[in-house]
């Protein structure tokens, strides 16, 4: 361990993170008298995944598709650019 400032600095061996797929964001917590270190949580890990399963189940439609009602204005003068 490493003296930095009030705290201490653990290098963890490339090959151990490697090993547990540890990259650049890290989740720390302590566990009874352990420190546990994991891979990040990615919030949208696996959306991927799920979108590509509704879109074969044909889930993945508007749900509001029905109530759709478009003006003139809509229908003639709007453009995406």
């Amino acid at each position: 361990m490493i003296q930095v400032g009030n705290s201490k600095e653990v290098l963890i061996p490339k090959p151990i993170l490697e090993q547990l797929a540890l990259e650049e964001e890290m989740e720390l917590s302590v566990r009874g008298k352990e420190l546990v270190i994991r891979p990040a949580k990615r919030p949208r890990s696996g959306w991927e995944d799920q979108f590509r399963r509704m879109a074969q189940r044909g889930d993945d439609r508007l749900l509001d598709a029905e109530e759709v009602s478009f003006t003139k204005w809509d229908e003639d003068e709007w453009e995406w650019k």
